[in-house]
C-alpha cells in the first residue's frame, strides 16, 4: 500500500498585499499543485505565477503563454516574466489549480499548466502553460500581478506538493 502522498500546505487568505509567497518547498519535490478559491485583486493588471529557487529571484527566462477565453472570443498573450494568468478585471474571483512539474531534476525544468475559472462575474475561463529553468531547486513559489502593484483583496489560495 502507498505510504505517501501529497503534502497539503496551509492556506492563505488573499486578502491583501501585492504578492503572495509559498517558502520553503522541500528539495526533492517533483509536482507542486497552486489551488485558487475565489482569488482576486484590486486592479486590472493580469495575475503572474513564479518559481525561484532558495533566495533567488524569479528572472525572465520563462517560456509562457496565458489565454483568456470568453464565450467563443479568444485572447492570447505570452510572456517571459512568469507563468500569465490572463485575468484582467478587478471583479474576476479565480477558482481552479495550475500543476508544477519537474520536468528534468538535473536542470531544474519546471513544465506548468492549469486552467481557471471565473463563473461569479463573467463566466470566463484562464487557460496557462509554458516552463522554466532555475539556477537551483526551486524553492518558492508567487502569485502577483503583471504591475506589482493590484492589491489582492478576496479568496484564498494554497499549494499541495510532492
Amino acid at each position: 500500500a502507498p505510504t505517501g502522498g501529497f503534502t497539503l500546505g496551509t492556506p492563505v487568505a488573499t486578502t491583501s498585499g501585492t504578492s503572495i509567497d509559498f517558502t520553503g518547498i522541500p528539495a526533492g519535490t517533483k509536482i507542486i499543485n497552486v489551488l485558487f478559491k475565489g482569488v482576486s485583486t484590486n486592479g486590472t493588471a493580469s495575475k503572474r505565477l513564479q518559481i525561484m529557487e532558495s533566495g533567488g529571484t524569479s528572472g525572465f527566462d520563462y517560456v509562457s503563454n496565458g489565454s483568456r477565453i470568453v464565450n467563443t472570443t479568444v485572447a492570447s498573450e505570452g510572456v517571459t516574466s512568469s507563468f500569465l494568468i490572463k485575468s484582467e478585471l478587478a471583479v474576476e474571483a479565480l477558482h481552479g489549480t495550475i500543476q508544477l512539474v519537474l520536468e528534468n531534476a538535473t536542470t531544474n525544468t519546471w513544465s506548468a499548466g492549469g486552467v481557471l475559472a471565473d463563473i461569479a462575474s463573467s463566466n470566463n475561463c484562464y487557460i496557462t502553460s509554458g516552463g522554466k529553468t532555475l539556477p537551483a531547486a526551486l524553492a518558492t513559489v508567487r502569485l502577483t500581478t503583471s504591475n506589482g502593484t493590484d492589491t489582492f483583496d478576496a479568496g484564498e489560495l494554497n499549494i499541495s506538493y510532492i
